[in-house]
């Protein structure tokens, strides 16, 4: 077994932990919600391969789903955002870096890891709650939902970002 994968199982039940436990429980202002957990799927190594992103991604999601009851929301939307990963990462970094390039703040930089990141939680905000709500009825609720759930939860990667740096 490698060092990696214990890397990877310790985040995976860290964020699940910290997502279950306590960020399932917030709400600000009746629309932001905490999502840490799609941490997990943007911090994937440049090289790995795409069936182990997509498959950490689904695991992951659907251990959300069994434990905050949303049946196949988060692993949906996680999915996707492990099938985008690997193709969003390769627009930021340059051709001729490492091939497990590891995808962090002092990696890529603050400016293209927070666009990274940016990106990929808008898209798994956005699909998640259109999920949520199966319905565009209110879509003006939906897309404020979408936007304070993926700037609260931008916030809190960077905040792990920058205890991680040091």
């Amino acid at each position: 077994m490698s060092v990696e994968l214990f890397k990877r199982l310790g985040w995976f039940v860290l964020l699940w932990v910290a997502q279950v436990l306590f960020l399932n429980h917030i709400h600000l202002f009746g629309m932001a919600m905490p999502l840490l957990y799609v941490y997990f799927p943007i911090t994937f190594h440049r090289g790995t391969p795409k069936w182990e992103t997509l498959l950490w991604s689904f695991v992951m999601g659907l251990a959300i789903d069994v434990a905050s009851n949303t049946p196949g929301l988060a692993a949906a939307s996680l999915t996707l955002v492990g099938m985008l990963q690997s193709y969003l990462l390769e627009l930021f970094v340059p051709r001729d870096s490492a091939e497990n390039l590891e995808v962090s703040v002092s990696t890529l930089g603050t400016g293209k890891f927070v666009v990274l990141a940016a990106v990929l939680l808008l898209i798994f905000c956005l699909v998640f709650f259109a999920l949520e709500s199966f319905n565009f009825f209110d879509w003006l609720y939906w897309l404020e939902c979408a936007g304070t759930s993926t700037l609260l939860t931008l916030v809190l990667i960077l905040a792990i970002e920058s205890v991680r740096r040091t």
